[in-house]
Parts: structure tokens; C-alpha cells; sequence
């Protein structure tokens, strides 16, 4: 008796807050929580199942998205169930109302979208979902904290030079800038990282970052092949984006008799130091013959 007296009381206020147009509290939710897990032992919480933001980001400091995960209950499966609402601080008080997401399609599911009418940068965003009415998660960030560009395009390589022994190779790797970041005009600055690695292995060396969309990449094996892969991220900004597509480096192969004669010797050294040496030896026979016939 003392779980359905429990239950007829919660629902009774319940339909009390909703009728005077108040809130459930989390701590309110919590009392009830602890009070059913009094009368039934058995049934436990689950803080992970409710919706909580995923992620937020912006690729070019012009737009952003938010993303949600619905919690994995049906009941959360209803269309316009969780909504998200924000609030920009363009004073030094709270005074705006908070306004609902103006896209919900653009990005996808479980998403709102803010195209660069609702996107400001240097200004306080907060934003919160509500399920049902009441707030189940929310957090506070300003734009230029949730860059992460998109992926650099159009990776491509050039040999640069083949070392004497015909073992290893220099090249300079190539890119684009992600398409939707402006900079051209400054508004966005990006370093790149760039990291290689063997075919066959799985740990990626990493290089400095750079500023510039080309980097040179220095002894390479001949014998190998190596795969590529680029990412950018804001200026002075610690989150990268996601990497660009593998570019794969296959490099030519020198013929086996080359490598070994340039690897035993520098063949073209000795020429050039006997044909030296013959015209010294030379000189110094013509001089002699000429002091005898003076003599």
C-alpha cells in the first residue's frame, strides 16, 4: 500500500505544478527518485539515460551546431519532445528571453543549427533542453571556443630530391583549406598538423604544427610505402578537426645495381680526382723537360 499511496501523491503533485505553471526541480525529482527506492529497493536511477548535449561546434567561426542524444527512451522518441532553447548575453545583465532553435533540420538529427544571422562571436551563448517541460541539460560557451575546422582537401606531394646512396627521399606534401573557412580575409587564422606513417604500422609520427599549407617531409624510405593525412585547427585554440583523406606516397624505386654501386662508393669522385691528378702529373713532366733544354 505504501508504493501506490506514494505513487497517487506524486501524481497529484504533479498535476498541481502543472496547473499552477511551475517546474518540477531537479531536487524535487531527486526526493522522488530516493523516496521510491525506499519503498522498492530494487529500482535504481539512471542518470545517463536522459538527454544530455553531445557536442557543439562551429567549422569556420561563422555558423555552429548543437548535438543531443535522446537517452535511448521511447517516450523520448516523439517528434518536438526535447527542445532547445538559448540566450545571448549582449549587456552585462540576463535581460533577453530565452528563444527556441531556429533549425532543427539543417544538421541532422538530435540537432539545432545557427546559421551566421543567429551566430556571434566574442558573445556568450548559453543554451538548455528541455524534455516535458522541465530542463534536463545545459551549458555555457562562447563560439570561438568550439571551433574545430573541417578537413583540409586536396593533399597531393612532389619529389624534391633522392639521397646519393639512393635509400631515402625527400618530398614537400601539399593542401587546401577546409572550403568554408575564410582565409582569405583573415577572419579565420589555421595551423595544420601533418602526420605520416609506414602502410604497414599503426602509430602516426607527428610534425609541427605550421601556418603555411605546404611542409617538406624528409627521408623517406624508397623501399616504402607511406600514407598521409592533414588537420587544421584555430589558431592558439587546442581542439583540432577531424583529418583529411589518406593521401598514400609511393616513391620510385631505384635499380638494385644503382643503389649498390652508389652505396659501396661515389665512383664519379675517383674519376674526378684521377683526371686531377693526371694533369698535375702532366704539368710537372712539361716543366722538367724544359729545364733540361735550358741546361
Amino acid at each position: 500500500m505504501d508504493l501506490w499511496q506514494l505513487l497517487l501523491t506524486l501524481a497529484l503533485a504533479g498535476s498541481s505544478d502543472a496547473f499552477s505553471g511551475h517546474e518540477v526541480t531537479p531536487a524535487t525529482l531527486g526526493r522522488a527518485s530516493q523516496s521510491l527506492q525506499r519503498v522498492n529497493p530494487g529500482l535504481g536511477t539512471n542518470s545517463s539515460g536522459k538527454p544530455k548535449f553531445t557536442k557543439c561546434r562551429s567549422p569556420e567561426l561563422e555558423t555552429f551546431s548543437c548535438h543531443w542524444t535522446d537517452g535511448g527512451h521511447h517516450g523520448l522518441k516523439t517528434p518536438g519532445s526535447i527542445q532547445l532553447f538559448y540566450i545571448r548575453r549582449s549587456t552585462q545583465e540576463w535581460t533577453q528571453e530565452w528563444k527556441e532553435c531556429p533549425d532543427y533540420v539543417s544538421a541532422g538529427e538530435n540537432s539545432c543549427y545557427f546559421n551566421s544571422s543567429y551566430t556571434s562571436i566574442w558573445i556568450p551563448y548559453c543554451i538548455k533542453l528541455i524534455n516535458n517541460g522541465g530542463t534536463v541539460d545545459q551549458k555555457c560557451f562562447s563560439v570561438e571556443e568550439i571551433v574545430q575546422p573541417d578537413p583540409p582537401i586536396g593533399l597531393n606531394w612532389t619529389l624534391l630530391n633522392i639521397s646519393l646512396t639512393g635509400i631515402h627521399a625527400d618530398i614537400q606534401v601539399r593542401w587546401e583549406p577546409p572550403p568554408n573557412a575564410d582565409v582569405q580575409k583573415g577572419w579565420i587564422v589555421l595551423e595544420y598538423e601533418l602526420q605520416y606513417k609506414e602502410v604497414n604500422e599503426t602509430q602516426w609520427k607527428m610534425m609541427d604544427p605550421v601556418l603555411s599549407t605546404s611542409v617538406p617531409v624528409y627521408s623517406l624510405r624508397l623501399d616504402k610505402e607511406y600514407e598521409v593525412r592533414v588537420r587544421s585547427r584555430q589558431r592558439n585554440s587546442e581542439k583540432y578537426g577531424e583529418f583529411s583523406e589518406v593521401l598514400f606516397v609511393t616513391l620510385p624505386q631505384m635499380s638494385p645495381f644503382a643503389c649498390e654501386e652508389d652505396f659501396r662508393f661515389p665512383w664519379f669522385l675517383i674519376i674526378i680526382f684521377g683526371i686531377s691528378g693526371l694533369t698535375v702529373m702532366l704539368f710537372v713532366v712539361i716543366f722538367s723537360k724544359q729545364q733540361r733544354k735550358e741546361n
